[in-house]
């Protein structure tokens, strides 16, 4: 009969979780959200990676579909990849979305990686309460096209002074925005390889992302 090792048993319960978060406004979800959280994933050996939908991002304008078609097909986008999953909690709160009022609502034990690309970064230090942000997660950084990568200064302070870490992601940037595919869209373009099939079929079958001649 197998004996049971008490210790080692309770060493893999000791184990702290390690977990992406993948922010935004997903409007619609493209592959490049997909293949930038499966590089972090695989990157930073993280026990998954969740993708939170925002509800309405306090610095950005009114997005163009409604959160519950949104967080439809970011489940269609994952639906077939491991580990990953979807949080709603923003959408689910409503209104204004700030980052550092969601990391308030997980569970503290996990060490969490707030994956952003390098246009995000740039601008970290504008984002509501970005030290707090900063002091309790690992800010994880993505290049991405046309965007320098670059440390915002008071962001670099809190990094030296060891009250802050940044990891930068091997990540090959992919030349794709929500904006161009919502072009594409409007003007009946081809979208076969930025979108998930199933979020393809998803948009057409509810009209989304057409002019209002179109609908």
């Amino acid at each position: 009969m197998a004996q049971i090792n008490h210790q080692n048993a309770q060493d893999s319960l000791n184990v702290e979780q390690r977990i992406g978060l993948l922010g935004g406004s997903f409007d619609p979800i493209h592959i490049a959200h997909i293949q930038l959280a499966c590089a972090a994933r695989e990157h930073l050996n993280l026990d998954c990676v969740t993708l939170i939908p925002a509800s309405q991002p306090w610095q950005r304008e009114a997005l163009h579909v409604d959160a519950q078609h949104r967080l439809e097909m970011v489940k269609l986008a994952i639906a077939n990849k491991p580990k990953l999953f979807v949080n709603a909690l923003e959408i689910d709160r409503g209104g204004s979305t700030y980052t550092i009022e969601t990391i308030h609502l997980l569970d503290p034990k996990p060490h969490y990686y707030w994956l952003l690309g390098a246009d995000q970064l740039n601008n970290f230090c504008t984002w509501h309460k970005w030290a707090d942000i900063a002091q309790r997660v690992t800010l994880v950084v993505a290049h991405r096209p046309h965007s320098p990568l670059c440390v915002p200064s008071p962001l670099q302070e809190r990094i030296n002074q060891n009250l802050a870490a940044l990891e930068v992601l091997p990540f090959e940037p992919l030349a794709i925005s929500a904006s161009d595919i919502r072009q594409r869209l409007a003007n009946n373009q081809s979208v076969d390889t930025l979108l998930d099939k199933q979020v393809i079929q998803y948009i057409e079958a509810n009209n989304l992302y057409r002019t209002n001649s179109e609908k």
